[in-house]
């Protein structure tokens, strides 16, 4: 998964505020005016401060087990506690006697989407001014980039590592209110379908179905989160806290938004199509992270049941083989086919769920830029025998 966040954070809450609303002959999706935007509501904001409160007690108390990450400039390792799929099973049992015990309805976080978004959004911005100030207080967390200037050091952060002893707070943001936020999400919104129009369509299933897949997935694998890019080298500031507690859950939910407006009845060949475009891509893209994870750890592990070629450098040494040896960023062509897949469930009718898959496409494209001109610099000559030798960027044979 990738969080980064590209430059239109002011239109999407016109954008989430009027999605689910219809207006017009036929009820046809109409672009929100100012009327729509949603409004703070004090459910709302319980509901939030309640998930938050929820999430962090669970990373706190839950069993887990303790991960050595990767290492730091200074050589340092840190240790991470992991314990998220546990994490994930209790929250699906205490939201499932919280419905059953008619205590919430399933579909109250679709109906408060609006004033979540509200309060995610500020938060989200009051938290990274806290941020900023903790990595100014303690410069010894990994900080990248010292004191730039206020605007510079609030937006991309001022600590790579901020914890609260060893709560690392990163971690948790990239992974505990906005990922199980998302899944949530999904499922009160084919409740809040069922309710508005009396059945779910097979469309919102099979959506809903393959993002819930991305979520579990995440937790089965989440110490592979410990060596990407974002837990690495970035640092912890507004651009990442604003990713991971608005941008995931209010915009992942795009395509589940869109069908409970208008529901979409796919035929069957559609839906065999697009559950095989999502899982090819979860095989490209689960396969190629864990390689890449697995290599980190051991150098020398057999790739696809051959020794592995590796290019040497002064640093990290460079895998040139397996789904590595295909494209320098293979991972990213199966996280844009699952998007892709995510997106064709809402059939042709309207160019708003394709939002998703557009801006994702703009996003990695520049990320693997980005990276590519980072590993120059670090690399060097290694790195141009690696381009030599592997030269397409995402997708083999096209780019």
């Amino acid at each position: 998964m990738r969080l980064g966040v590209p430059l239109l954070p002011l239109l999407l809450p016109p954008l989430q505020g009027g999605l689910c609303l219809v207006a017009g002959a036929g009820g046809a999706l109409v672009w929100p005016t100012l009327q729509t935007v949603p409004r703070l509501t004090l459910r709302g904001a319980l509901v939030f401060g309640a998930w938050l409160l929820l999430q962090a007690t669970l990373q706190l108390l839950v069993p887990g087990r303790q991960v050595q990450g990767a290492p730091l400039l200074d050589g340092r390792r840190l240790p991470y506690w992991l314990n998220g799929w546990r994490s994930l099973l209790v929250t699906a049992v205490v939201l499932a006697l919280l419905v059953g015990a008619g205590w919430m309805s399933p579909a109250l976080p679709a109906r408060e989407l609006g004033s979540l978004l509200v309060t995610a959004t500020l938060f989200s911005f009051l938290f990274s001014l806290y941020l900023q100030l903790h990595g100014w207080w303690h410069p010894d967390e990994g900080s990248a980039s010292g004191r730039l200037s206020p605007v510079h050091d609030f937006v991309l952060g001022t600590a790579r590592n901020p914890r609260l002893g060893h709560f690392d707070l990163k971690l948790f943001f990239e992974a505990r209110p906005g990922l199980m936020g998302w899944a949530v999400l999904d499922l009160s919104l084919l409740a809040l379908q069922l309710e508005r129009h009396g059945t779910v369509s097979n469309s919102m299933v099979l959506v809903v179905g393959c993002q819930l897949w991305y979520v579990v997935d995440y937790f089965l694998f989440e110490e592979a989160i410990l060596s990407t890019w974002d837990i690495r080298h970035e640092n912890f500031g507004w651009m990442l806290c604003f990713g991971d507690v608005v941008w995931v859950p209010f915009t992942y939910t795009l395509q589940a938004q869109y069908l409970v407006a208008r529901p979409v009845h796919l035929p069957g060949w559609a839906v065999a199509g697009i559950a095989l475009l999502h899982v090819a891509g979860y095989v490209v893209f689960r396969g190629a992270n864990l390689q890449k994870h697995r290599f980190r750890r051991e150098p020398r592990q057999a790739v696809w049941g051959r020794p592995p070629h590796v290019i040497e450098t002064d640093g990290a040494p460079l895998l040139a083989s397996g789904w590595w040896g295909l494209a320098r960023h293979i991972n990213y062509l199966g996280d844009l086919m699952m998007g892709l897949a995510w997106c064709l469930t809402c059939g042709f009718g309207h160019a708003l769920p394709y939002f998703y898959i557009v801006y994702f496409t703009v996003l990695l494209v520049h990320r693997e830029r980005r990276d590519h001109a980072a590993c120059a610099r670090r690399y060097g000559p290694p790195w141009r025998r690696y381009v030599e030798q592997v030269p397409w960027r995402i997708v083999p044979g096209v780019y």
